[in-house]
């Protein structure tokens, strides 16, 4: 059986263990290993450190994965993009030069009998108020509107000063806060009320999680991020496991039976 593989914040655009070129290449290596047993693949957000789409320019850089994108889906390869805090203001552009969906909200998916709610993460949860009233702000036409009529020179310099682009933004080390305060876990645990998933993918806390939620069955996964870790999850038809691309020394933090600590 084909494999889904799911993968999150490359943050492409800051230099962090890597390059940022350097992890650009890295990424493209690890899609032509997985792309010859794909049926799918998802990117959950924060590919890009900064992403804004004037009606007639996009930001510059990144080729190498575009390129590699556009090959995959012209071999019919399902991709699919969701925007996060730092590449929410991905338009269009996607679907219409490679017929790749971006999505703004968490999806619910059907995949070989299991059922998948994933998301980037951002905004999701217990607290955070500041950052959700930023994004209603960043999400808001009228101020998207007023970005895109700064020329790009000055937009984009001005954004890529704010994304901050400092290795001390993006620590190698993130402590794991326990399941009272994972504010991500603490929201698949309360979705339970509501929905029923077998899995919970999300990006965003750049640490790689498995952990069994309170229902004894449904599991939170969080695909970490490529700036340290270089960690994604893989489903195969029957289980989601993490796994890690050119590093040995990775941990997934979690309850479940097997995970790495």
């Amino acid at each position: 059986m084909k494999k889904t593989w799911f993968a999150s914040d490359f943050h492409l655009g800051v230099n962090a263990r890597l390059s940022s070129a350097e992890r650009e290449r890295q990424i493209v290596r690890w899609l032509d290993v997985i792309s010859s047993d794909a049926e799918a693949i998802y990117f959950v957000g924060d590919v890009f450190d900064f992403w804004f789409e004037y009606r007639t320019v996009v930001p510059k850089g990144y080729v190498r994965l575009l390129g590699k994108l556009a090959e995959l889906r012209d071999g019919g390869l399902p991709i699919y993009f969701f925007t996060g805090n730092h590449d929410m203001w991905m338009f269009r552009y996607f679907e219409q030069e490679m017929g790749i969906p971006t999505y703004r909200q968490p999806i619910v998916r059907h995949i070989h009998g299991k059922t998948f709610f994933i998301g980037h993460g951002d905004g999701l949860g217990p607290g955070d108020h500041g950052y959700k009233l930023l994004k209603k702000v960043f999400a808001n036409p009228a101020c998207q509107w007023l970005f895109g009529s700064i020329h790009p020179n000055i937009g984009m310099t001005l954004a890529n000063f704010l994304s901050g682009k400092s290795r001390s933004l993006y620590p190698e080390a993130p402590s794991f806060l326990g399941e009272d305060q994972e504010w991500l876990l603490a929201y698949a645990n309360r979705k339970l009320d509501a929905i029923f998933a077998d899995y919970f993918i999300f990006g965003h806390r750049h640490l790689p999680i498995d952990y069994v939620l309170k229902n004894g069955r449904s599991r939170y996964l969080n695909l970490g991020e490529w700036l340290h870790h270089c960690s994604y999850a893989v489903f195969d038809g029957q289980d989601v496991q993490i796994h890690f691309f050119e590093n040995d020394k990775g941990i997934i933090y979690g309850n479940n039976e097997g995970v790495k600590y």
